[in-house]
């Protein structure tokens, strides 16, 4: 027989050698895995709301006995499955440890199919708890990517899901996503929302760094290892062991350089230039091109092993041209930002500006858009050029009339919700049109009003 939930593990507490040897052999036959402990001071140290366990306990042993291990554990987890062991004049102890938070109690000697089968019982339930816990988490996840990376387009809803889903997987990823679309700010989401957000995120500009200086960089090196090493240096990679390393521009590191990169991946270890130390490092590795680099290694230009090993998962960031629903969120939010920043008033946006900055095609993306809104914030030419106000280009490549209409008044009617906390009725006063329109026009864009969040005006 199978367990029904393997990865639930079972801690068995008793002071006697031989009631832990026999209920391990008739949990472990059952699919189980256990752990023994012949104390329950032990067991409770490994005790949190993470634990994918349940325990069973003995009620009367030396030291801590079962009623202490009970009041701690439901502290620590008051949802933790505890199932209490009883002699047989201790039914009404039982009871009590029942009203104080135990899962279940069974009397010795325990029958092995009634041990069993109140296992598993529990084990399913903690399954539950776990996978609600970890839900949950997931949408707190989201309403922090949320704030992250904004926009309600279907190329952003898209983007903000898969970044949750990859966030906790902790495998390497390529981000593939034009010049200013906002790669490292989805592989810095990728990494704060992981479990390593405790440990470094270290950033490389591949193509930054010149071709002389990168090994070192990457790797560092020992003293006198050439001319000017005049001590020991740590590389980034090192530096980063434990958390996250952010590869910008891959497409521009070396070939040789390449080589060295594949075998961290592979063997999980550095060797400093000039030096004979090989360096253990667990490092999750996040990759960004503007180009296919599955096309440069058909092409010869990338290694085709590296490209496998960075594309076990895949980001993709549309540009802003195809999501032009989310300019006017976006603006008022770099707007707000370079105003703090500044120190400079927050200066209204017109109707005007919203279509002119829908018309623009935004070659250099959320890059430039930020620069705009640091340029308008300082009363400067949105293109910054150096005469008067320049308007975006008034075409959109694409796009004809009835598109860039829609395009408009659907980010209005996004404006108006998020200033509005999503609001339908007071969306649709300030619009001045009937609640029945309004939600027609929800519908035909595909807006969720649940996920609109009020942005700064």
């Amino acid at each position: 027989m199978e367990s029904k939930t393997p990865d639930i593990a079972v801690f068995f507490i008793d002071d006697d050698p031989a009631v832990l040897t026999s209920a391990a052999q008739t949990l472990e036959l059952s699919g189980f895995h256990v752990r023994t402990f012949d104390n329950a001071a032990e067991a409770i140290e490994e005790i949190s709301p993470h634990l994918a366990a349940v325990v069973v306990v003995d009620v009367r042993m030396p030291g801590m006995d079962g009623h202490a291990f009970l009041k701690e554990a439901v502290s620590l987890d008051g949802e933790l499955p505890v199932i209490m062991l009883t002699g047989h004049g201790d039914v009404d102890m039982a009871v009590t440890a029942m009203r104080n938070g135990a899962w279940d109690f069974l009397q010795k000697p325990v029958h092995p199919r009634q041990l069993v089968e109140c296992v598993e019982r529990a084990t399913r339930h903690r399954a539950v708890v776990l996978e609600n816990r970890a839900f949950r988490n997931s949408l707190q996840d989201q309403t922090g990517i949320r704030e992250r990376l904004i926009g309600q387009s279907a190329g952003m809803v898209s983007l903000r899901e898969t970044v949750a889903a990859l966030a906790t997987t902790d495998v390497n990823i390529l981000i593939r996503g034009e010049t200013g679309s906002g790669k490292e700010e989805v592989a810095r989401c990728l990494h704060e929302f992981g479990p390593r957000k405790d440990r470094n995120f270290v950033a490389i500009n591949c193509g930054a760094v010149p071709g002389s200086m990168i090994e070192s960089e990457l790797f560092g090196h020992e003293k006198g290892a050439f001319t000017g090493a005049d001590k020991r240096r740590i590389g980034k990679l090192e530096h980063a062991d434990g958390g996250t390393v952010f590869l910008d521009e891959i497409e521009s590191m070396p070939l040789d350089l390449q080589v060295r990169l594949l075998r961290v991946l592979q063997d999980k270890v550095i060797e400093p230039i000039g030096g004979n130390r090989i360096v253990p490092v667990d490092i999750r590795f996040i990759a960004a091109s503007k180009d296919d680099l599955h096309e440069r290694a058909l092409a010869g230009s990338f290694r085709e092993d590296l490209y496998y090993r960075l594309h076990v998962a895949e980001i993709f960031i549309p540009p802003l041209r195809e999501r032009h629903e989310d300019i006017p969120v976006l603006f008022r939010t770099f707007l707000s930002r370079a105003a703090d920043r500044l120190d400079r008033p927050l200066p209204p946006v017109s109707p005007e500006l919203d279509q002119d900055l829908l018309s623009h095609t935004w070659p250099g993306n959320v890059r430039e858009l930020i620069s705009a809104a640091e340029r308008y914030v300082l009363g400067l030419p949105l293109t910054g050029s150096s005469g008067g106000k320049e308007t975006p280009s008034p075409t959109s490549e694409g796009h004809g009339l009835q598109q860039r209409l829609e395009q408009f008044e659907k980010s209005l009617i996004l404006r108006t919700l998020a200033a509005h906390g999503g609001s339908m009725q007071k969306t649709a006063d300030e619009l001045k049109i009937p609640y029945k329109t309004l939600y027609l026009r929800v519908r035909k864009y595909g807006i969720d009003k649940n996920a609109v969040k009020a942005e700064p005006d």
